[in-house]
């Protein structure tokens, strides 16, 4: 499994923790019912954003980078996260970006301009499957990218993306290119061949990735190893909102983890950010919060302390998992946990605090 992670020039919002919190129980839950899990994350500690934010704070980019990196990872651990199997570094992993640029180059996937090497999507049959957006719509949204300025105006197709761009200011790598850096899209597709294989079981993110990010990675993915398909199964998570608008970095509109910690048990903003369905974009809504803190509190206070598991083969137990594996309905799993956890005998109740903590809620 791997996870597009962080860009790190700002702390983790409630949108952030959302996305990695659902993958977090994708790989509970196979792990708890017998699936042993590879899981990798990256960290993209380079790239136009983070330049920006280091330019506009007057901050070098290595250390805002190293910063905004070390609160997520303490923000992700105070939420009780099963740390990824690897975290992959951007700026680490350079040598498996170039290897990946010269396999295209010799599949006649990639051609030189001015202000880099280009990947041809017009190389790629099937371009376009995962968003299914129509040209025109593509061209749309890459122009308002934050690299949109940086891209070299005679590509072949105003889709074509970067595997490397040449460039003269800020921090750059070597490459038989000339000095530059690498195209983001390049540094999943080289993170995941370096640390899982040509093929993945399941790859996810923000939804807001399915294009262009996830798109440009099947297609030079695939277009370098001729295997198809590079991701088995994709998990995008929609956004939460502030306001009715998207909560993001960029936009300023945010609600910090660290925030809403000081006041909300870790279990607690957990059950709030898994309960409403991951494919469902939500606004954060305060009154539902305090709700969601009074309904753990609660639950724990049932569930009672005591033994953990192991799963049992009992009807509540075995209808709360099959709602997880039901595309991660965790709504309705909790639902069968509040249910049964104040009549459960002394087996069961061990068997449904093991499914509680698979959700990380008690």
């Amino acid at each position: 499994m791997y996870v597009c992670g962080v860009t790190p020039y700002d702390t983790t919002h409630l949108g952030h923790a959302r996305t990695f919190l659902v993958f977090d129980l994708v790989a509970r839950l196979l792990e708890a019912t017998g699936q042993p899990v590879r899981y990798v994350q990256n960290v993209t500690d380079i790239d136009e954003s983070i330049l920006q934010r280091a330019g506009r704070d007057r901050v070098g980019w290595r250390e805002l980078g190293r910063r905004e990196t070390r609160a997520y990872l303490d923000d992700m651990r105070r939420l009780g996260w099963r740390r990824p199997d690897v975290i992959a570094y951007a700026t680490r992993e350079l040598p498996a970006m170039r290897a990946l640029i010269r396999t295209l180059e010799r599949n006649g996937a990639a051609y030189r301009l001015p202000r880099g090497v280009y990947f041809p999507v017009a190389k790629d049959r099937r371009y376009g499957e995962l968003s299914r957006l129509s040209p025109p719509a593509m061209r749309r949204i890459l122009a308002r990218q934050d690299d949109a300025a940086l891209e070299d105006p005679g590509r072949r197709d105003t889709r074509d993306f970067a595997l490397w761009r040449t460039v003269h200011g800020g921090p750059t790598w070597p490459s038989p290119h000339g000095r530059g850096r690498p195209g983001w899209h390049l540094e999943c597709s080289a993170m995941i061949r370096s640390h899982l294989g040509d093929q993945i079981d399941l790859h996810g993110g923000g939804a807001d990735l399915i294009y262009p990010h996830h798109e440009n990675e099947i297609a030079q993915s695939e277009t370098a190893t001729g295997k198809r398909p590079f991701v088995r199964t994709w998990v995008h998570v929609a956004a939460m909102e502030l306001g009715g608008k998207k909560m993001s970095k960029s936009d300023g509109n945010m609600v910090f983890v660290r925030d809403v910690l000081e006041k909300t048990d870790p279990r607690a903003l957990r059950w709030y950010l898994l309960e409403r369905h991951y494919r469902t974009r939500f606004d954060h809504d305060e009154a539902l919060l305090d709700r969601t803190r009074l309904r753990q509190k609660a639950l724990a206070a049932a569930l009672g302390r005591g033994r953990i598991g192991p799963l049992g083969r009992d009807r509540d137990t075995k209808a709360a998992l099959a709602a997880l594996e039901h595309d991660l309905d965790v709504r309705r799993a909790l639902a069968f946990l509040e249910r049964a956890a104040p009549r459960a005998d002394a087996t069961t109740r061990a068997s449904l605090r093991a499914v509680a903590r698979i959700v990380g809620v008690a």
